[in-house]
């Protein structure tokens, strides 16, 4: 009877070694039968930051109250001296002048990457990433209107909703991650949000844009990434990463100090630090759309059973 029921013990964990492998790998119903959640939330979020801050009364004075703070305009900001406003200074990328040139060498960094890999899918959504929320942060801030609810000076009717100063960073890092090498796209993600952090923070508290027009500008981004990744064929869409276990808390904070400094000014304290808490939202929103969120979950379906 020994010889006879052995041979048996070794074929059940080979049945069992085959089936196993297939748990880990059903995903959530939600995750399979919804992948364009994230673009639509962001979309939503982009509708509702516009309607509360810009078509109400109270969002309208909230905003208004934040300019009647600093005297002393632009020229309190500490970093006013990298905005390249002042006379004789070399602008921060892509404040002023530098906008349409750094716009352009982002477009060409993502041309070479995507000619030296040869990943052509990820390119093109790369590509649409960047000229769809540039594209479109022009035609809305054109088109969208900016009722004057408040009797509001001439100077604050400007219509500047969503940011383009802003709109060009988060829409280059968002871009640049999808036409990077797996192994380096966390570490590609920090450095662009560290730098959204700064242009985010800065365009807030200089006055040259509201926070809700900062934030809607990041919005616009990661709705277009959003759709981007659901629209990506499934062997072409951004596979899992591995990222270290401390980068996330060392970006975040280095984000959150980049922020506090970028907004920080001589003659109020209030409007420092909504401009750095608004920077630091937008640096969250990018940091959840490349990293948190990988996008290869929402692109998977369940097995079929053998």
């Amino acid at each position: 009877m020994t010889q006879y029921d052995s041979p048996s013990l070794p074929a059940h964990r080979a049945e069992a070694s085959r089936q196993a492998p297939e748990v880990p790998g059903d995903p959530s119903p939600s995750r399979t039968t919804r992948p364009w959640m994230p673009a639509l939330l962001y979309t939503l979020g982009f509708l509702t930051v516009y309607l509360l801050a810009i078509c109400t009364p109270w969002g309208q004075r909230a905003e208004n109250a934040l300019f009647g703070l600093g005297k002393q305009g632009a020229e309190a900001a500490w970093i006013y001296p990298l905005s390249g406003s002042e006379y004789g200074s070399t602008p921060l990328p892509p404040m002023e002048l530098s906008a349409k040139p750094t716009l352009m060498a982002g477009l060409a960094v993502i041309v070479l990457l995507t000619l030296v890999r040869r990943c052509w899918w990820q390119g093109c959504a790369a590509l649409g990433v960047v000229v769809l929320t540039t594209g479109a942060k022009e035609v809305l801030k054109s088109t969208l209107p900016r009722p004057d609810l408040v009797g509001a000076p001439e100077n604050l009717l400007d219509q500047g909703f969503p940011s383009g100063h802003t709109a060009i960073p988060a829409a280059l890092t968002l871009a640049v991650v999808l036409v990077v090498s797996p192994r380096v796209r966390p570490y590609v993600a920090t450095v662009g949000v560290l730098w959204l952090a700064c242009i985010a923070a800065a365009s807030a508290t200089m006055g040259g844009h509201r926070p809700s027009e900062v934030l809607g500008a990041t919005l616009l981004a990661c709705a277009f990434y959003g759709f981007a990744t659901w629209l990506l064929p499934s062997a072409a869409a951004p596979g899992a990463t591995r990222i270290p276990r401390a980068l996330p808390v060392i970006t975040l904070t280095l984000a959150l100090a980049i922020a506090l400094v970028s907004g920080a000014r001589n003659d109020t304290l209030t409007r420092s630090l909504v401009s750095a808490a608004t920077a630091f939202i937008c640096v969250a929103l990018v940091w959840y759309s490349t990293a948190g969120r990988p996008a290869h979950t929402a692109r998977r379906t369940r097995p079929t059973p053998g």
